[in-house]
C-alpha cells in the first residue's frame, strides 16, 4: 500500500497536481478565465470612467455649453417650421420670402461662409442655389394660391345640400325618377 499511496502523493499531493496541470495545457479553466474576465471588465470600466470623468464646471461653462448645443436644434426646428407656415398661410409665407428676395447677395455669402464656417465643410455654390430656389418658388406662388381658391370654391360646391338634406346629384334624382321613388 505504500508503493500506490506514493504513487498518488506524487500525482495528487504536495504543492503540484501534475493531472490538473497536464489537463490546463489542453483545456482552458473555467475559475481562472471567470477570473480574467472579471479583472478585464473592471479595467475597462475604469479607463472609461477615467476618460469621461469632468471636473466640476462653473456656471458659466455649462451656459456656454448649452448655448452651443442651440445653433442645430433651432435651425432644423426654424426650417421646420418654414415648411409648416408655408403649407398653412401661403400668401404670409410668400412675403416673408419676398423680404429674403430683397437681401443683397453679398449678405447670402456672409451668411453661407459663417454657416459654412460653424457647421463644417459645406459648399458656398449652394447658398446660390438656395437662392435660386426660393426665388422659383416665389414665381409659383400666384399659381399655388389660385389652385388653393379653385380647390375652396370645389370644396364648398361639393358640401351644397338640397332642402332633404341630400347632396345635389342630377344623375341620382334622374334615377330616383325612372325607377319611381
Amino acid at each position: 500500500m505504500g508503493l500506490i499511496a506514493d504513487v498518488f502523493a506524487t500525482l495528487f499531493g504536495g504543492e503540484r497536481n501534475f493531472v490538473k496541470e497536464t489537463a490546463e495545457v489542453f483545456v482552458e479553466n473555467a475559475e481562472g478565465q471567470a477570473a480574467r474576465d472579471a479583472a478585464f471588465r473592471d479595467a475597462t470600466l475604469a479607463q472609461f470612467a477615467a476618460e469621461f470623468a469632468q471636473p466640476r464646471r462653473g456656471l458659466f461653462d455649462r451656459f456656454i455649453d448649452a448655448l452651443n448645443r442651440l445653433p442645430r436644434p433651432a435651425l432644423a426646428l426654424g426650417t421646420l417650421a418654414l415648411f409648416v407656415s408655408a403649407m398653412a398661410d401661403p400668401v404670409w409665407f410668400a412675403e416673408r420670402m419676398q423680404g429674403v428676395a430683397l437681401v443683397p447677395e453679398p449678405l447670402w455669402w456672409l451668411m453661407g461662409a459663417i454657416v459654412s464656417f460653424y457647421f463644417g465643410a459645406r459648399h458656398q455654390a449652394k447658398a446660390q442655389d438656395f437662392q435660386r430656389s426660393i426665388a422659383a418658388a416665389l414665381a409659383r406662388t400666384p399659381t399655388v394660391t389660385a389652385n388653393i381658391a379653385a380647390l375652396r370654391a370645389l370644396d364648398a360646391g361639393a358640401s351644397a345640400v338640397d332642402d332633404s338634406g341630400a347632396a345635389e346629384n342630377p344623375a341620382l334624382e334622374e334615377w330616383k325618377r325612372s325607377h319611381g321613388q
